[in-house]
């Protein structure tokens, strides 16, 4: 079949042209400053916050807490890396060869959809209501489906594949679809399929997984 070069991939590569060194560290700063305003807002939730702090309580807190500001960075490289290469090995399965490079950075750039539940989270308890626990803050994740029950009513195992399962991981899949159609100038359709196969299946193995392996 011949290859496509529809105007939805002629606009996607005009808006991948850029910098992707400077992009990474943007996103980094995003995710870390967000992360941050969030986690003390999670933290001045907890009742009796001001005394508590005061006595050390939450000393191992902080800690942890840096540790995973600092660990952010390579997570996101991880992450990138694992999807891009899960995708790129999806697509010689179907007998289409792309770049490994091209690939990776569309999924840096998907990324940026995640930004967006973060922001949202935190503009959400800005001015958190006072009856609100700091379990509750922590498990939230908007236009999830943990975001339909009481987490209080939840076993701890499905906590986090219900809060995987949200609108802006199908918006994510979407732009990586557009991401593979682009980059393969391959249909829409047979790009999707690709995606469907590599990427969304092993996600939903690994929620799967995450739930049989769940100690509690």
């Amino acid at each position: 079949m011949s290859k496509l070069h529809s105007p939805i991939s002629q606009r996607l590569e005009m808006f991948l042209d850029f910098d992707k060194r400077l992009f990474f560290l943007i996103i980094v700063i995003f995710f870390l400053v967000i992360r941050i305003m969030t986690d003390n807002i999670i933290l001045q939730s907890i009742p009796g916050y001001e005394e508590l702090d005061e006595e050390g309580t939450f000393t191992y807190m902080y800690i942890f807490n840096a540790l995973n500001y600092i660990w952010t960075p390579f997570s996101l490289l991880w992450k990138f890396t694992v999807t891009a290469f899960i995708i790129w090995t999806g697509s010689f399965a179907f007998g289409y060869k792309i770049d490994f490079k091209q690939i990776w950075q569309v999924v840096m750039v998907a990324e940026l959809i995640f930004i967006l539940p973060e922001l949202l989270k935190f503009l959400l308890f800005l001015n958190p209501p006072a009856d609100i626990s700091f379990i509750e803050i922590k498990n939230y994740y908007p236009l999830s489906l943990l975001s339909l029950f009481e987490t209080t009513d939840i076993e701890g195992k499905y906590l986090y594949p219900l809060r995987a399962i949200n609108l802006f991981e199908l918006i994510y899949i979407i732009f990586l679809v557009l991401g593979f159609h682009t980059i393969s100038k391959r249909p829409i359709k047979e790009s999707a399929w690709v995606i469907t196969f590599s990427y969304t299946l092993c996600f939903l193995l690994w929620l799967l997984f995450y739930v049989l392996a769940y100690k509690g």
